[in-house]
């Protein structure tokens, strides 16, 4: 069989000559295995209307059709989006009319002198065959086209050099670049360290592909972005290379990671304390309790002077052990509704002496509108106060600039940064910087920032530290807001 539909063709004759439509007609029914409706419109307006209804399967056109012509009502029915496929006739062969015919989307393009069974039923079948097939692809096209638009991953076509050609939306999101931007910038200009670089020309050099890897870029506004890149070249037939690619935001996952690693570091520190309190303790009883004893007997002024020197190293060494388990120990909060605002600056305050003194610069920029969270304001002012005096004496005198912001977002969250361009942390101290009694200082403690984050993970906010040597240093606090202020 020559038409394998089981339902018939509806097929439209669309001219204002009534004896074509006949001789059409009869051609189209005298096709051997073929099923056909044949219908007649012989009125531009009727036939659009047809066509933009979608009521045939397949449309006949003619060139004249009174103050307009075939061509037109083709290109028209095209822009109103009709899949159908449409076969102009015309009454004599003419090269530029079967040019445009094809060009604005027609099937076929027959001569009404040439017109006969076998040619005709070629056309059908041919133009419906096409029409069918132009159909998937224009639905797998917009199936892909929706995944490629609506997909919260970066996915860009870029040349051998990644600079960026053809990119979804999220790309734009993602790199905090407009369209415009984007296609004068390199995919490697983003990349932040240089032997990232490196390894991934050697990939695309050597396998003209990489998969999974592992990369920090930086958007415009600067922040650096925890991702996974995927890419691989692919090559056309007019000797233009480029490569197809796949930018995952793992930055995500990457902060839970860091948290999840800080709270096991608390848990351990947690065991090692109760531990510690527990084995030192009970001889520094026996300790105090032979002090106590030794005071009563009396003693000349030597022995005096190492009684007082022994009672005050052993008060010490309580006030170490108290310390470090107020530390590990759970903070216990007492939650209301404060201004975020108010928090800040209170905490500023309070290091306003050290801030005076080291002639530092004070830079605060805060929202006009009241930001709403739920927290302990004290201890909360105690967490941002430690990070404000590590800012500070990690700054030259007469140098430094302190900058605190509060930026919104609009998951409920507002991150808080505090920032100074002091000396900077190394990077193999970052992991440990919230451990208890890790410190660079020659003198403190270095409970510091372990109280701080202790205190934000009671308030259910997280920390991120990014640090530049000799540049300074970035502290990011994340916390949730309320819509009201009830308590």
């Amino acid at each position: 069989m020559i038409f394998s539909r089981t339902a018939p063709v509806r097929v439209l004759i669309i001219d204002d000559d009534e004896d074509d439509f006949f001789l059409t007609e009869s051609l189209i029914n005298s096709i051997d295995s073929g099923n056909f409706i044949v219908e007649w419109s012989f009125n531009y307006k009727d036939a659009y209307e047809s066509i933009i209804q979608k009521k045939y399967d397949l449309y006949f056109i003619d060139y004249y059709l009174g103050a307009k012509t075939g061509l037109d009502l083709l290109r028209e029915a095209k822009l109103a989006g009709c899949d159908e496929p449409m076969i102009l006739l015309t009454g004599k062969g003419n090269r530029t009319v079967d040019i445009d015919a094809m060009r604005s989307g027609a099937a076929d393009y027959l001569v009404k002198a040439d017109l006969n069974l076998e040619l005709i039923e070629r056309s059908i079948r041919y133009s419906l065959e096409n029409g069918r097939i132009m159909k998937t692809l224009k639905m797998n096209e917009l199936r892909y086209r929706s995944i490629f638009e609506n997909t919260k991953d970066a996915i860009f076509l870029a040349n051998k050099d990644l600079y960026f050609s053809i990119f979804n939306q999220s790309t734009s999101a993602i790199l905090k670049c407009g369209p415009d931007e984007l296609v004068h910038k390199s995919f490697y200009d983003l990349i932040i360290k240089e032997e990232d670089k490196v390894r991934l020309k050697e990939a695309l050099t050597g396998n003209n592909s990489i998969k999974d890897f592992e990369v920090i870029i930086q958007n415009k506004d600067g922040e650096e972005i925890y991702t996974v890149f995927s890419c691989h070249k692919i090559d056309e037939v007019s000797d233009t290379n480029y490569y197809q690619a796949i930018l995952h935001d793992i930055s995500f996952i990457k902060k839970a990671e860091k948290a999840l690693v800080l709270t096991e570091k608390l848990a351990a520190t947690d065991r090692l304390a109760r531990t510690l309190a527990h084995e030192i303790r009970n001889p520094l009883t026996n300790i105090h309790l032979s002090l106590d004893h030794l005071s009563q007997m009396g003693a000349d002024e030597e022995i005096s002077t190492y009684y007082d020197i022994m009672n005050r190293s052993a008060g010490r060494i309580g006030s170490i052990i108290s310390e470090l388990l107020d530390t590990a120990l759970p903070t216990q909060i007492v939650f209301k509704n404060n201004i975020l605002q108010e928090v800040m600056e209170e905490s500023v305050l309070a290091a306003k002496d050290r801030i005076q003194l080291k002639k530092l610069k004070l830079m605060m920029e805060l929202p006009e509108d009241n930001i709403l969270i739920s927290a302990d304001k004290e201890k909360l002012k105690i967490a941002f106060l430690n990070i404000i005096i590590n800012a500070v004496e990690a700054m030259e005198e007469g140098n430094g600039i302190l900058q605190l912001k509060a930026v919104p977002l609009p998951n409920q969250t507002v991150e808080v940064y505090i920032k100074d361009n002091g000396m900077g942390i190394p990077q193999e101290y970052l992991a440990r910087l919230f451990e208890p009694y890790f410190t660079a200082k020659k003198s403190g403690l270095g409970l510091g920032l372990a109280a701080t984050l202790n205190i934000l993970q009671g308030h259910k906010a997280s920390i991120d530290v990014k640090s530049v040597l000799q540049e300074g240093t970035v502290f990011c606090i994340t916390l949730h807001t309320c819509e009201s202020f009830e308590n």
